[in-house]
């Protein structure tokens, strides 16, 4: 069983507040809500959005990079934590 599978119900409960959030920018605009609450939102829906992201790639690495079957070795545990650090940032 692949990651997005083992993980599928808290994937899809993140999708699910990342369409709310994408609702809120809908009805903020067609409210003629100020820019800066449009803005302030859509932010947040990148954000979430990014977290998403991470949260896939982190699970890609754990499950097809380093391999399961086997135990990683120091370095690539290292490598794993400091890669996934650099994209966690990236995506902030």
């Amino acid at each position: 069983m692949g990651h997005t599978a083992r993980d599928r119900e808290k994937l899809l409960l993140r999708i699910k507040r990342i369409r709310g959030q994408l609702e809120g920018v809908q009805r903020a605009l067609e409210a003629d809500a100020d820019c800066f609450v449009v803005l302030q939102t859509v932010a947040a829906c990148r954000g979430a959005l990014s977290g998403l992201m991470a949260e896939i790639i982190s699970g890609h690495v754990h499950d097809h990079i380093l391999d399961p079957a086997e135990q990683p070795t120091a370095a690539q545990r290292t490598a794993s934590e400091q890669l996934l650090e650099i994209v966690r940032a990236f995506l902030k």
